[in-house]
């Protein structure tokens, strides 16, 4: 029997290259699109245009399609996750009750418990990206200066410290100094803010808590990080090798390079 996935689809590349991925090790894919979701429709079976405020209609869904596995894929937005209103339905209502929060932490241990206890197994992100995942070493033409290197390290320590609080992922840092730390805004915004602070030559800094969870989240750097980086005079971008997607990896390398930024996959174990 062919077995079909859920792909719950945020904004950005991911869901389409997850889904080519999918398609390709034999399974029928059903997507579910979420507000500003990438159009994946040429990739999958199905679409099923969905809401966070109303996933009722989703979890039938599933239920009628018979999949007993999801894959979350993309982009999904905090701030959105945060306006929800009383409107909600009872599926929301319900991981939130779950959650007693809607930190994204606790609601994905919500969402995965309710999935498990209807017989949905939630997929780990990383076994559909390909070569996207960084490994340690360069990325780009150019590699880091020692002191560039340097507040890479300081940076890791510091990002490692932040996403273990479920506070960010990412830092900027110039001169050893912490000039900027990633909240709900999210990667790219903290980027442009750090580099307007920390001036030409900071270095950007993205790691993943120890724990992380990547049946629900693959923590990324892609084009549009890349491209306000260049903008800001960013001189280098490490990323936690193994840990880290460099997505769309052809085009921002490509951006990177042209800018002169260093992006390397940084291993501090």
């Amino acid at each position: 029997m062919e077995r079909s996935l859920g792909l719950m689809c945020g904004a950005g590349v991911l869901p389409a290259r997850m889904a080519d991925e999918a398609r390709r090790r034999g399974w029928r894919v059903v997507a579910f699109t979420f507000d500003t979701a990438a159009d994946v429709a040429d990739r999958a079976d199905t679409v099923v245009p969905s809401r966070i405020a109303e996933l009722d209609v989703a979890f039938d869904r599933l239920v009628a399609e018979r999949i007993e596995s999801v894959l979350f894929s993309g982009r999904f937005s905090m701030p959105d996750v945060l306006r929800v209103g009383p409107a909600a339905d009872a599926t929301f209502r319900g991981f939130e009750a779950r959650a007693r929060s809607r930190s994204g932490a606790a609601l994905v241990d919500a969402i995965i418990a309710t999935l498990a206890g209807r017989g949905v197994a939630v997929l780990d992100q990383r076994d559909f990206v390909g070569d996207w995942l960084v490994g340690p070493g360069g990325c780009t033409a150019r590699q880091p200066t020692e002191a560039e290197w340097n507040d890479a390290r300081s940076g890791l320590s510091a990002a490692r410290m932040i996403a273990a609080a479920r506070i960010g992922q990412t830092v900027v840092v110039r001169h050893g100094v912490v000039v900027a730390v990633e909240a709900v805004e999210g990667t790219t915004e903290a980027v442009r803010r750090g580099a307007a602070l920390g001036g030409r030559g900071a270095v950007v800094v993205k790691a993943v808590a120890p724990d992380h969870d990547y049946r629900f989240d693959a923590p990324a750097v892609g084009p549009e990080t890349l491209a306000a980086a260049a903008a800001g005079g960013v001189a280098a971008v490490a990323l936690e090798a193994g840990r880290v997607l460099l997505f769309d990896r052809v085009e921002a390398v490509r951006i990177a390079d042209a800018a002169g930024i260093a992006v390397v996959g940084i291993d501090g174990a």
